[in-house]
């Protein structure tokens, strides 16, 4: 099964737009998953603003490798993902860093909503509803993985308050139309997207949008 077909640049983009290699339009609720070299910067946007995006990294030459939320969390020293946050691989080794953010701050703490998790919280009402863990499981069987294999993920635009007593609150997001998160791979790494579903909890604003994902080719000078 290919990998999605990247769109063609709309009318009045800007150059940097232009010279992405690969720019394509997420659909609402939907997975999706690329390759992406080292060197390479990942782009994504919130379209519509309030829209979750649960993102996973694995070596894309291992995927006995795969980003570890724990272990970056304890290198950082800080809860949220943001500008300089390096995303740190379960072998210690860097895996990407983040190179620009203006929604603010990033969840890697509350993990991705699953079938399970929405009938415990929600009621047995909600059991088959689509979730995260299953945009993950049906993405990663593409590539020979399994249930297993989904770990603790990035939860990109979420906002997730650590409270006094250390719970942790989904609430209403803060991210605008247009906000976005840079990447730069420093090392190939296949990225994993479930464009969240989620409609129980104000994640998504109880209306899950699309989101878009680019990447550029890193300057010459750099490779």
């Amino acid at each position: 099964m290919s990998a999605p077909k990247a769109s063609a640049a709309s009318p009045g983009v800007s150059p940097a737009e232009k010279a992405a290699i690969y720019d394509y339009i997420i659909p609402a609720t939907a997975p999706w998953s690329r390759v992406i070299h080292r060197g390479q910067i990942l782009r994504i946007v919130d379209l519509e603003g309030q829209q979750a995006v649960d993102t996973l990294f694995y070596n894309a030459h291992d995927y006995r490798e795969r980003y570890s939320a724990q272990d970056t969390l304890l290198a950082q020293e800080q809860a949220y993902i943001t500008t300089g946050s390096r995303l740190i691989s379960n072998e210690g080794n860097l895996m990407a860093a983040v190179t620009a953010d203006t929604a603010g701050y990033h969840d890697t703490s509350a993990g991705a909503c699953s079938c399970e998790a929405n009938t415990v919280r929600f009621g047995h009402h909600t059991r088959y509803m689509h979730a995260c863990r299953e945009n993950f499981l049906l993405e990663l069987s593409r590539y020979g993985m399994t249930k297993r294999d989904i770990v603790s993920n990035i939860n990109f635009f979420m906002n997730v308050p650590i409270r006094p007593d250390g719970e942790l609150a989904i609430v209403d997001g803060v991210s605008q139309p247009g906000d976005y998160v840079d990447m730069r791979a420093e090392m190939d790494v296949l990225c994993v997207i479930s464009n969240c579903p989620q409609v129980n909890n104000p994640c998504n604003g109880f209306r899950p949008t699309p989101v878009r994902v680019q990447i550029w080719d890193p300057p010459a000078s750099s490779k």
